[in-house]
């Protein structure tokens, strides 16, 4: 068995990318099968370099490799073989038209009430009109020459599928210029590199109907492959996610402080049966099974998303955390902080309330008055985890204080928050001199 997910390097990997290369690594880790990263890069006018190392760097940071790699711009020759195989059997054919002359063509059609499929009037061109066409200076595209019949297969996700090739166009699958297409360069690909099972979305559907004719063609058996079509995501309101595509990028979750292990857990059972949780990329794999994704659209819900980001980040061990925390960040400030962070963009400001410099409110006269009270019954180094409770309890039989009277201004003036970790574990971490520092600067 080999799955692949097979981006195109002409901008950054967006949530509905994410899904399908997840859902590939999650069932082939599953099934012991090769998992391959494919760079679809035939499209010379939009493909980037920087795009194709964004994606590897995003695919990395998710958590996901692969076990082999190439990109299609290495395998022209390959393509090239495969054209001259279908212009030898007949099934590709050069046309001539201009664009202008299909629209016409398409717009006739409508107003005959008929569909606006490719008449296939260039298969009727004689060798004669061909070389008089090329002679006034015209260069051909070539179209695949579909089967009449309805191609049919049981899809993992969608059930049982059929696309009535009579009524779709003939695909055009070279350019005039000699670029080959997608939907040429994947089969062969997929033919040549023992792929056995396509994972992706549904907007591939006809494609699909396509593809295995054009697989046909050139000599694959019936059933080749296994098919599963991801239903499209939307967003919280319904609408096509594609319009909120910027700031759903990969990236831009990344630099938001997103947790990748929260994004994959989010999108592995994103409208499955399976309700999402923070599991490990191995634990998602255990039980994942592609069959439980509904047929009907997902809606991507960043709520959803940040609840789950709440959960992995506050279950994370000190050892998967070191690397991401600020330097000179401890175990014990991670243990402090982590169940109060939904983000690691956070962290930064809770390591300067600990050890950095803040500069905490100025409170009115009367709770300035109870601050340098506080300060005066601070206790002495060292400080540890009771610190806090001795310290607040000989306020409390000195003040009266009590609840949230006693507890708010000390909270609000050490760390410049209403609420967060509990001061028990930042007050050791903060240390004499600073909380000191602080109740006098908020006592003013």
């Amino acid at each position: 068995m080999k799955l692949r997910f097979a981006p195109s390097p002409t901008g950054l990997i967006h949530v509905g990318n994410a899904r399908q290369a997840i859902a590939n690594a999650l069932y082939a880790r599953r099934h012991g099968a090769t998992f391959q990263l494919r760079i679809d890069d035939t499209d010379r006018e939009r493909s980037r370099e920087e795009y194709a190392d964004a994606l590897r760097t995003d695919l990395t940071w998710l958590g996901i490799g692969w076990d082999e790699t190439f990109r299609q711009s290495d395998r022209l020759d390959r393509y090239a073989a495969a054209i001259e195989t279908l212009k030898d059997s007949g099934r590709l054919y050069p046309c001539f038209e201009s664009e202008q002359e299909l629209a016409a063509k398409r717009e006739a059609r409508i107003r005959m009430r008929k569909p606006p499929v490719y008449d296939r009037a260039m298969l009727r061109m004689t060798a004669e009109q061909r070389a008089q066409a090329e002679a006034n200076g015209k260069v051909p595209y070539w179209r695949f020459r579909l089967s009449d019949g309805i191609v049919a297969w049981d899809d993992l996700v969608m059930g049982r599928s059929r696309v009535k090739l009579p009524s779709i166009s003939d695909p055009v699958l070279v350019r005039a210029d000699g670029t080959v297409l997608y939907t040429l360069a994947s089969v062969v690909d997929d033919l040549e590199t023992g792929v056995t099972h396509v994972l992706r979305g549904e907007d591939h559907l006809t494609n699909t109907g396509v593809q295995i004719d054009i697989a046909e063609a050139l000599g694959a058996r019936p059933g080749r492959f296994t098919f599963a079509h991801l239903p499209l995501l939307l967003d919280e309101a319904g609408g096509k996610l594609s319009k909120r595509f910027d700031g759903l990028s990969l990236r831009a979750l990344r630099q938001d402080g997103i947790d990748p292990g929260a994004v994959v857990s989010y999108l592995a059972r994103l409208g499955s049966s399976d309700d999402p949780a923070p599991l490990s990329f191995s634990e998602l794999a255990t039980t994942y099974d592609v069959r439980r994704v509904s047929r009907s659209a997902a809606r991507f819900d960043m709520r959803q998303l940040m609840a789950l980001n709440r959960k992995v980040m506050h279950q994370k061990p000190f050892a998967d955390m070191r690397d991401l925390l600020p330097e000179g960040a401890t175990e014990a400030f991670w243990l402090a902080v982590r169940g109060n962070v939904d983000l690691l963009s956070e962290l930064r400001h809770w390591w300067d309330v600990v050890g950095g410099t803040i500069v905490p409110p100025v409170q009115d006269e009367e709770e300035g008055g109870y601050l340098l009270q506080a300060l005066s019954l601070l206790p002495d180094d060292p400080w540890d985890s009771e610190t806090w409770k001795s310290w607040t309890d000989a306020i409390r039989a000195a003040t009266g204080r009590s609840g949230k009277a006693l507890f708010h201004p000390l909270r609000v003036a050490l760390t410049g928050e209403e609420k967060g970790p509990e001061m028990r574990d930042l007050l050791p971490l903060m240390g004499h001199a600073r909380v000191a520092e602080r109740l006098r600067i908020a006592a003013r």
